[in-house]
């Protein structure tokens, strides 16, 4: 007889508890200057934001060309999970400057494996005074969303969730 590791309840608490450790160190020990729209390893990584499926990396890079897109400066607050795909709220803020020499021109948001995977796109002016949208959005299934703020200089800047879709909003 093969001995097997330890089934026990409190070796499973343990690894739960490394899990959840894991999952909110949020990314810990992952540079902030990795590239989104200039991954050259042309792979995909469903657990990884930065690393995008082919549609989704064709629809930015035809936005943003090869310009670096760098994490940060977006924070984008959404459900952990959504209950009905067809309805789920999205807000974006940044903390860039909306000032006449420097401010956020676009704000785009993708979502992986909907049918069209840009689903907004705002175009901004300063005399917004500050980068704060609200809407709502159609999901197809649970995958990542991202939003992407473009400034007046042409930097790219980036924020993502992770959503889990439990009712298909898409069709």
């Amino acid at each position: 007889m093969s001995e097997h590791p330890d089934p026990s309840r409190r070796r499973f608490v343990r690894r739960c508890a490394l899990a959840a450790a894991a999952v909110l160190a949020g990314g810990a020990g992952v540079p902030a200057h990795r590239l989104l729209a200039a991954d050259p390893a042309d792979r995909f990584d469903p657990d990884d934001p930065e690393i995008p499926n082919e549609q989704v990396r064709r629809a930015i890079r035809a936005r943003f060309g090869d310009r670096p897109i760098r994490r940060g400066h977006v924070q984008l607050d959404m459900p952990v999970v959504a209950e009905d795909g067809r309805v789920v709220p999205v807000i974006i803020e940044s903390d860039l400057p909306m000032t006449d020499e420097r401010y956020v021109k676009g704000v785009h948001l993708f979502v992986d494996h909907n049918p069209d995977v840009q689903v907004a796109a705002f175009h901004l002016t300063p005399a917004m005074g500050e980068v704060m949208l609200t809407t709502r959005i159609k999901m197809r299934r649970t995958t990542w969303v991202r939003a992407l703020v473009e400034t007046n200089a042409g930097e790219v800047w980036a924020g993502y969730a992770h959503v889990r879709v439990t009712l298909n909003g898409c069709g």
